[in-house]
């Protein structure tokens, strides 16, 4: 039951014991003064009877000083032994003793127990204060002890919970980092697929474009040796069909003409011909005959010069040949390699649409 009171009901408890023991103490000592005098000044010499309240007050004093040690150590919870037991059964004992020895010198029963009640309240105050203070300080330290296992187990559980917080919470940070490493493991696993089918699109692509230019370029020169066996075989076919012309031009020619281009000393057939000597004859280098002709009609030249490749008379021959200056066969020769290279260019054009 003393473990459910408070601590300032148990002090309130403490102090009315000790206020109850000392009053009761406090009445004794006054009483066995008063009484204890009168039956020592008896028994003392006249001229000593001034020293009758001594004796009480030291029995008082031994009663006052066992009350309050004990009071002390009870209170400490230890024990002082076996002595001051003797000196507390002893004190009161003679405070009994000497506070009934008058009553029964005079054999007066009645006296005898009324002044044997303050030593015997007083002897039993002291023993029953002190089991009281004894059973209190056995209780405060079963209370002290029950408060501190409590205290202790408080402790414990707080401590289990915050050691289960932490651990909570380190296994939650553990479970994001754990997280966050998963999320970075797997971009940079996507990044690195992208980037890898990135780099095999981009190869794929640079694989199609080399195909495609590789093609391009195939069929490009397929087209330009198409295009340049038509240009030969309608430059051979546009060369021949001058050389007819140029040979009917001058088998039509009038005769009057012949007789204009006649030399001295030559046939007019022969002069008609020239040309076609002089042609026959480029090879081996006689060109002094075609000195001695006068210059051919501009259309007749510019088929003439036309019959030839580029490359197979020089400008100087064709001079030569045609009579006109070197200049104007440049001039000629210019206009048909700008001709044939407008002519390829436009085949081109066509065959890329």
């Amino acid at each position: 039951m003393l473990e459910s009171l408070a601590p300032a009901q148990i002090q309130s408890a403490e102090r009315t014991l000790a206020a109850g023991t000392w009053a009761i103490t406090g009445g004794a000592v006054l009483y066995s003064v008063l009484t204890v005098t009168p039956l020592v000044e008896r028994v003392t010499p006249a001229e000593w009877q001034w020293t009758a309240p001594i004796l009480p007050l030291v029995v008082d004093a031994a009663v006052v000083i066992v009350v309050r040690l004990d009071a002390v150590v009870a209170r400490l919870g230890g024990s002082g032994g076996r002595w001051p037991s003797v000196l507390r059964w002893m004190t009161g004992l003679m405070t009994l003793l000497l506070n009934i020895g008058d009553s029964a010198l005079k054999q007066d029963l009645v006296g005898v127990a009324v002044h044997a009640v303050a030593p015997l309240l007083l002897i039993v105050t002291a023993e029953a204060g002190l089991a009281y203070r004894r059973a209190i300080g056995r209780a405060l330290e079963r209370i002290e002890r029950s408060r501190a296992e409590e205290q202790a187990a408080r402790e414990q559980r707080e401590q289990q919970a915050r050691e289960r917080d932490r651990q909570e919470r380190e296994h939650a940070e553990q479970a994001a980092r754990e997280h966050a490493e998963r999320v970075d493991r797997e971009r940079f696993e996507r990044e690195q697929e992208q980037r890898r089918e990135t780099r095999e699109h981009e190869a794929r692509m640079e694989r199609e474009r080399l195909a495609r230019e590789a093609d391009m370029r195939r069929e490009q020169r397929e087209h330009e040796d198409r295009v340049r066996c038509e240009q030969q075989e309608r430059e051979d076919a546009r060369r021949r069909e001058q050389q007819a012309l140029a040979e009917r031009s001058r088998r039509e020619q009038p005769a009057d003409r012949s007789g204009e281009l006649s030399l001295p000393g030559v046939p007019a057939r022969d002069v008609v011909n020239a040309p076609a000597r002089l042609v026959n004859t480029a090879a081996s280098g006689v060109n002094s005959v075609a000195g001695a002709f006068t210059k051919m009609p501009e259309s007749e030249a510019r088929a003439y010069i036309g019959s030839f490749r580029p490359g197979e008379r020089t400008v100087r021959q064709l001079a030569d040949d045609t009579g006109w200056s070197l200049g104007w066969v440049s001039s000629r020769l210019q206009e048909q390699r700008s001709q044939a290279t407008a002519g390829v260019d436009a085949s081109l054009a066509e065959a890329v649409a």
